[in-house]
């Protein structure tokens, strides 16, 4: 595969990759790596508008993850079904755990969720995601963790213009540090942009690093630039060295 990252693991929730050794001093994870619904749902033909958007994948995101997974030597826990059917990023009392809407009209894979429905998409996919990401991270001592996502240049017809965004909650010195230098390095980067960190919005990341004592930071990458190789490959080579300064990888 051209990201140079080895698959360890594949199941209907996750795939676990790990670039050479995989004994990076990080474990990554990426939530919304993949627009995929996992046997027995299929999309409805009123989602047709959602396949290939940021509602239902983070554009560019598993390539970042994998290549930089690559660069170096980490394991990478990849979710391997969309947002959309359930949010691995939200915690399971989320208002948006199965998102309603989207673009002003209803997700349709969403219109009906029962409390059975809930309980197999969460038994199915957002436990076994959470459990492989709890199992490396506790398995790999003093590892930090690094979420990587991306987000939309246009939301809701506003454009943004913030590139980089570092999010935090816990380690606010470690985000201040990493957005110094990539800022330095030439991007419009920026902490908690273009949503906070707080208040559950980076959920996985967070909750897995707390459970073991570890930092953790949570990356969105505008989709412009995630999609493009050319940046990836100036970016990542920058975030080693920024994540090197702020003790990510040691």
């Amino acid at each position: 595969m051209t990201h140079g990252a080895l698959l360890l693991d594949e199941h209907d929730a996750y795939e676990i990759y790990a670039g050479g050794d995989g004994l990076a001093s990080v474990v990554l994870t990426c939530e919304h790596a993949s627009e995929r619904l996992p046997s027995p749902w299929q999309w409805p033909e009123a989602d047709a508008r959602l396949h290939g958007t940021h509602w239902a994948i983070d554009l560019g995101a598993r390539d970042l993850t994998l290549e930089f997974a690559a660069l170096v030597g980490a394991t990478a826990v990849c979710a391997r079904f969309s947002r959309l059917l359930i949010d691995p990023n939200r915690d399971l009392e989320a208002d948006n755990l199965f998102r309603p809407d989207a673009e002003g009209l209803p997700v349709a894979l969403n219109a009906l969720v029962s409390p059975e429905e809930a309980a197999r998409r969460i038994a199915r996919c957002w436990q076994p995601y959470h459990r492989a990401v709890d199992t490396w991270v506790g398995g790999r001592q003093g590892a930090a963790v690094v979420s990587f996502h991306t987000f939309t240049p246009l939301y809701e017809g506003k454009p943004r213009q913030v590139e980089l965004g570092v999010l935090y909650d816990d380690n606010p010195e470690a985000a201040e540090g990493l957005t110094e230098h990539l800022v330095a390095h030439g991007w419009d980067a920026r902490l908690n942009e273009p949503w906070s960190g707080k208040n559950g919005l980076m959920f996985s990341p967070l909750t897995h690093a707390r459970e073991h004592g570890r930092p953790s930071l949570e990356l969105e990458i505008r989709q412009d630039l995630s999609v493009d190789p050319a940046f990836r490959a100036k970016f990542l080579p920058a975030l080693r060295s920024g994540l090197e300064r702020v003790g990510f990888l040691r």
